[in-house]
């Protein structure tokens, strides 16, 4: 148990990081990106994208090393490999989508909770972001405000 708690620990550190400095990195860059303004909305959607998959992809790793080689627990209902099942375990949870066609057994579940919880924060959080720059981007000088 003191393993998952340590991995879910980490895990949200990492992530919170990752996502602070995409999102930082977003922010000092897009006004300097040399496309026109209403497409950088669709840059933000696609690095967003991409940090949530590498999120999602970084949960499932240690999901996959816990249940596998920490004795953590198991993913019952799991019909493919550990680590497909890993992480798709891990995008449905971390989305908070929740099928319940795989379900974790042990301490394992304890992980799965901390995962859904910072997906709904880091999600939301794109969102804010995501907003903040079409107010920004979307409504520039010369789209004549309609499109």
């Amino acid at each position: 148990m003191l393993t998952v708690v340590i991995a879910a620990a980490l895990l949200v550190t990492v992530t919170g990081f990752l996502h602070y400095e995409v999102l930082r990195g977003l922010n000092a860059s897009l006004p300097r990106l040399a496309v026109p303004d209403r497409l950088k909305i669709l840059v933000v959607i696609a690095i967003a994208f991409v940090t949530h998959a590498l999120e999602i992809l970084l949960y499932g790793i240690a999901v996959y090393l816990l249940v596998a080689h920490g004795g953590a627990g198991e993913l019952a209902g799991a019909s493919d490999s550990l680590f497909s099942t890993s992480l798709y375990f891990s995008a449905e949870t971390y989305t908070s989508l929740g099928f319940g066609d795989v379900t974790p057994n042990g301490p394992i579940r304890l992980l799965a909770g901390v995962e859904a919880l910072n997906g709904l924060l880091l999600i939301g959080w794109t969102a804010s972001f995501t907003y903040i720059s079409m107010e920004r981007f979307w409504n520039t000088q010369g789209s004549g405000g309609n499109s």
